[in-house]
């Protein structure tokens, strides 16, 4: 026992060091969604108190920011999210209130003290709690660990008759149907929370400890140890064992938004990963009551917990399935004439739901006399056979449960559409819910417009098959053919010479040859052609067949469209769209009077569209596809100023069981990965991190190395984040203007893709949701790699 006081005594005095060592916010300071400010960051920047997006909105709260993906652990004011971008939060002047003005005159105090002085600072601490803080800057008059919603951190307590709230959605934090309860008796229990009274009949967890008496709180340490303990030194009971990692390792538990309660564990060493489950309060996905709503009940398909409706049901909300089911139809009286035909009961094996019958029919013994008791009864909408007795209950039906290892058959009442004689099974008593045949309707409608583009389609098809084959001959000199797959066309190196005029007229050169302009004679269309230089003849034949296979199948509006191909004899080029604005290094480098350099906006697009290329490569062809060689040559612009990227010579393609591969090094000096340098396996992380030295190049408009410059801005990538670093990142546009905040977070994207482990760097699906402001973007840390990649 003696242990456990030391142990809760180191807990508050690391607690009350944290406060000493805190960031101050001052009374004055505000924050707003779409600001310059949107957040307070604790001093490690592992956590942050401010707004974040959600559902339809914004919300306002804490989540961790020192990890990629954002990760909320408090929220303020649940019950009236969302709030919209013209929100702002208030640190009065006189310190007495924290209030959230959501505009129209809607405003909330999160904290207000008008009878006593006010709060002398705020501060985001470093355990995830946000205090308001006396003159002596050791009163805590105010701290959201105080305020807990759905989450518990290390340090915190969940105290007598308060609770966790369940979110109703992963992306929305207003309040859900679960909680969790520290009971004043001791016992900690998970219930429904939506109108549903706490009585020991509707809980589905607890930990049965009705008799430890009052002043039992739950307690989580940093070692993930989360236990019950009275008046601070009496243990009551553990619930997980602990002894789990303490070194650069948090743990929160959180109630989730099915119901269950989990603890997870983040390795802040490893921030590429997403945090851990390492506890549950079960592993049963359908456990929680009122998962699926009123008329609906849970099953588990290939371990995930789906809800489904009662027959005779459908989804008040297909997208919010804890809103529950309702009929398809709709009853004016139950007293329909003929209703032994009108309906028929429909049963459900293994299932109960919560016992409110209204009559029990004992003398029905069997399933078929139950069913035959209820359809006779004008009142009866559902039975439950137990075998012994025939229950009689009405609508709606709450906590339905189907399990195997229950014995009980349910049997519920549904409109059948067969009523004898052939009459007209549309009772004028009943009528089907217009969203019912609006469905029937659209579906109707959908298959008829199918087929007609079908027909269409067919026409088209054959038509055009008949028109190729009565011009093949025509084309047979141009020997332009057509593959079976409609892909790039192969040409021959006489055509090639016709199209480009000899190879006059030179547009670059590339490590394996030389690309020249031209002219295809019959569609007048201009290309790019390709040569591979003779005297590299296994490596360019290597690169041919690689480019060969990459691009032939591939196809997306920012890669550039390989047009077609010539393979004859020793000979090997490749022929692509032409690009009337040359390379990004053209556009970047070298501007010119009648074109001066792009605008922000114009560069975060192109930004944008080589991120949505880099994408589909990794993530949407059919195989894997890791370019290797990102760099502003490889980045080609057409007439409307969108980015494509090109030269596909070094790319490697991965088997669909593959997320690495080892390779000799590929690609160009100051934007090859460190991995390249180390002999590590290669995965897609070497393009991100490619990319974001290629970001900083748009951003600054500038080369990675200029030695023309002051040695300390010589090095580009180390330059930026000397900048970031200062706060001086207006340096890095030399004047343009740029929102601050806009620029701010930019420069960490790239900081983010740049970092030397490549288990840190984000995918370039997430780099592309942080470039058009979808998700966070964390404080990325210092990436060490800079000067040893140059």
């Amino acid at each position: 026992m003696a242990s456990f006081t030391a142990f809760a005594f180191t807990i508050f005095l690391t607690f009350d060091l944290a406060i000493a060592q805190s960031y101050n916010v001052t009374p004055g300071s505000l924050l707003t969604p779409t600001g310059a400010t949107t957040s307070w960051l604790s001093p490690s920047g592992l956590y942050a108190f401010g707004f974040y997006p959600q559902t339809h909105g914004y919300a306002l709260g804490i989540y961790i920011a020192g990890i990629p993906e954002r990760t909320v652990v408090w929220t303020a004011s649940r019950d009236t999210l969302p709030v919209s971008k013209n929100a702002t939060l208030y640190f009065t002047t006189d310190g007495r209130r924290l209030t959230l003005d959501q505009g129209q005159g809607q405003k909330i105090n999160i904290f207000d003290q008008t009878d006593a002085d006010g709060a002398s600072f705020a501060s985001m601490q470093d355990s995830g709690n946000f205090v308001l803080l006396d003159s002596d800057g050791m009163t805590v008059l105010w701290q959201t660990f105080d305020h807990p919603t759905e989450t518990l951190l290390a340090g915190q307590q969940l105290v007598p008759k308060q609770a966790l709230f369940s979110s109703v959605s992963e992306t929305d934090q207003s309040l859900g149907i679960f909680k969790l309860k520290m009971q004043p008796d001791g016992n900690l229990v998970q219930y429904p929370s939506r109108g549903i009274p706490d009585t020991i009949g509707n809980s589905y967890w607890f930990t049965a400890t009705f008799t430890a008496g009052p002043n039992v709180k739950l307690n989580l340490d940093s070692g993930g140890f989360l236990y019950l303990v009275q008046n601070s030194t009496n243990f009551i009971r553990n619930i997980t064992e602990g002894g789990y990692p303490t070194k650069d390792a948090i743990y929160r538990m959180k109630i989730d938004v099915d119901g269950i309660l989990r603890l997870y564990y983040h390795d802040l060493s490893n921030k590429s990963k997403n945090g851990s489950i390492i506890w549950e309060s079960s592993t049963d996905k359908c456990v929680a009551r009122g998962l699926c709503g009123i008329n609906g009940y849970c099953l588990v398909m290939n371990d995930t917990a789906r809800c489904q409706c009662l027959p005779g049901f459908e989804f008040v909300n297909t997208e919010l399935w804890s809103l529950g089911c309702e009929r398809n139809y709709t009853l004016e009286s139950c007293k329909i004439q003929d209703a032994g035909t009108t309906f028929q009961m429909t049963s459900l094996i293994n299932a109960r739901w919560e016992d409110t019958a209204y009559e029990i029919a004992e003398a029905s013994t069997s399933q078929e006399k139950c069913s035959k008791a209820c359809l006779d009864d004008c009142n009866c909408e559902a039975a439950l056979f137990t075998g012994q007795e025939c229950r009689f209950q009405k609508l709606p039906l709450r906590f339905v449960a189907v399990n195997q290892s229950l014995p009980y058959v349910g049997l519920i009442k549904v409109y059948s559409s067969s009523v004898k004689n052939g009459s007209n099974p549309f009772h004028p008593s009943i009528h089907i819910k217009k969203s019912r045949k609006m469905k029937i309707l659209l579906t109707s409608v959908s298959l008829i417009s199918f087929a007609i583009i079908i027909m269409l389609f067919s026409g088209v098809l054959i038509f055009c098959r008949r028109h190729i084959q009565a011009n093949r001959n025509k084309y047979e000199n141009a020997n332009v053919k057509l593959s079976e797959e409609m892909g790039p066309r192969e040409f021959s190196y006489a055509e090639l010479e016709r199209i480009t005029n000899g190879f006059q007229e030179e547009l670059g050169r590339g490590s394996f040859g030389i690309v020249y302009k031209g002219m295809i004679e019959n569609s007048k269309k201009a290309v790019a052609v390709k040569k591979l230089r003779e005297e590299l003849t296994h490596e360019g034949e290597q690169e041919f067949q690689t480019e060969m296979k990459v691009i032939g199948r591939t196809h997306h509006r920012n890669l550039a469209t390989l047009v077609g191909y010539c393979s004859q004899g020793s000979e090997r080029l490749l022929v692509f769209e032409y690009m009337t604005k040359g390379s990004l290094a053209d556009i970047l480098f070298t501007p010119k009077e009648s074109k001066p350099k792009p605008c922000w906006t114009e560069r975060i697009r192109m930004a944008i569209d080589i991120a949505r290329g880099i994408v589909y490569l990794h993530e949407e062809c059919e195989k894997t596809i890791i370019h290797c060689d990102i760099k502003p040559h490889n980045i080609l612009m057409d007439e409307y100023g969108c980015a494509k990227i090109s030269d596909f010579g070094l790319a490697k393609l991965l088997e669909n069981d593959q997320t690495r591969t080892n390779t000799l090094i590929r690609g160009t000096r100051g934007y090859v990965a460190p991995e390249w340098h180390k002999k590590l396996p290669i995965t897609v992380k070497v393009d991100v991190y490619s990319f974001g030295i290629l970001f900083f190049n748009i951003l600054c408009c500038r080369r990675n190395v200029d030695n023309s410059l002051p040695v300390d801005e010589a090095v580009l990538a180390e330059w930026v984040y000397d900048c970031y670093e200062a706060g001086q990142v207006s340096k890095l546009v030399n004047g343009e203007d740029v929102d601050n905040w806009t620029l701010v977070r930019m420069v960490q994207v790239g900081l983010w893709c740049i970092q030397e482990d490549p288990s840190i760097r984000p995918s370039m699906k997430k780099v592309l949701l942080m470039l058009e402001g979808s998700i966070e973007i964390p404080v990325p840390p210092n990436p060490a790699s800079i000067l040893s990649v140059f």
